[in-house]
């Protein structure tokens, strides 16, 4: 997802079901969620409607053009159809987000608790869901979701009115701009669409994090040295993610951490791939990516206090880190030798590997 009026919704206007009673999946009301979300959403951007439908036909050309320089560049995706994004205004994407999270986490193995407490769980859930999403909803200029649309296949997703806003706060050209954030949406649908493997086992080791879940009395003994990083007192701070690894338990840290290693990849993988296009396709790809990451690291304290809670910051680490590692491997063993890491979940690089890239192209010879 590429973090950070103008389109119209061509989603449907329905909401995903209400909390399950079986006791699979995450205790979220879902339907409240979108609900919430789409009442808190900022309106976004006024512009005139012939500029927003032309910036809607643009987007949805530039993300088909967009996956064709990504095939070029990786050798990956070759006689997959292309297929044009659903460009969408910010409540479409939450509600579209919702329905997502719903299908990736309804595999996990939760336990059961008593109906009305689960009830009063899952709209407390549903709130702070939905809470998140409008503030994510006004900052998120794309998304490939694999398992979102019909049938949990997947959905290419770009927010018209962010990208607009976007291109105005950056003072970029904003045919340039719209088709650079195209390319790294794309690059995430061909990671999954072309690597038939990974849908299943991202979702796996999502389902596997959820279902170790343990209880609150285990990790109440681990709170002792989550306040000693939170306040600094080993000599550093921990950001959200250490605070949340300390709280959990071997065998979820674990999951977690190669949970987090392919997140990190696939990120660093995109933001690299859409660099790599050059500026024989985005002529001012320089001037976008600084100024671009100059705008992800800026925003008033208030911002900046959320996206730290929300581990957003942590978030940007990941574009950051990828990315090295995936310069560092093609300058050594070219675009072939990087997609070694679509092989197989065994060539996924680990955490120590993605900021030591020499050890990973060792490992995978």
């Amino acid at each position: 997802m590429h973090p950070d009026a103008t389109g119209p919704a061509t989603v449907t206007d329905h909401a995903p079901a209400a909390t399950r009673r079986d006791g699979g999946g995450l205790p979220v009301n879902w339907s409240l969620a979108a609900t919430t979300a789409t009442r808190l959403m900022p309106a976004g951007p006024r512009t005139s409607p012939a500029a927003a439908r032309e910036l809607v036909e643009r987007l949805r050309v530039d993300s088909a053009r967009a996956e064709e320089h990504v095939r070029e560049v990786t050798g990956l995706g070759t006689g997959l159809p292309l297929l044009p994004a659903d460009v969408l205004d910010r409540s479409a994407w939450a509600r579209a987000a919702v329905e997502g999270m719903d299908v990736l986490t309804s595999g996990a193995d939760l336990p059961a608790s008593p109906w009305p407490v689960r009830t009063a769980t899952a709209a407390g859930s549903g709130v702070q869901l939905g809470a998140l999403l409008a503030y994510m909803g006004a900052r998120v200029l794309g998304q490939y979701d694999p398992f979102g649309g019909p049938g949990g296949a997947g959905r290419l997703m770009v927010v018209a009115p962010n990208v607009h806003a976007a291109t105005a706060a950056l003072d970029v050209d904003g045919e340039q701009f719209g088709l650079w954030v195209c390319l790294h949406e794309a690059t995430h649908r061909l990671q999954f669409t072309a690597v038939p493997w990974l849908r299943d086992h991202f979702a796996g080791l999502v389902t596997s994090l959820l279902s170790l879940q343990e209880p609150d009395t285990e990790k109440l003994g681990r709170l002792p040295d989550a306040i000693r990083a939170l306040r600094g007192e080993d000599g550093h701070k921990a950001d959200v993610l250490a605070l949340v690894e300390l709280l959990q338990g071997p065998e979820q840290r674990a999951v977690l951490d190669r949970l987090l290693a392919l997140s990190t990849l696939l990120e660093g993988h995109a933001d690299h791939v859409m660099d790599a296009v050059g500026p024989d396709v985005v002529p001012d790809v320089a001037v976008i990516r600084r100024r671009f990451t100059e705008r992800r690291r800026g925003g008033g304290v208030v911002d900046r206090l959320l996206r730290a809670l929300l581990g957003v910051e942590a978030k940007m680490r990941q574009y950051a880190v990828g990315a090295a590692f995936c310069r560092e491997v093609e300058r050594e063993a070219g675009m072939a030798g990087l997609n070694r890491a679509w092989e197989s979940p065994e060539t996924l690089p680990t955490r120590t590997e993605l900021t030591d890239a020499q050890a990973w192209l060792r490992r995978v010879g």
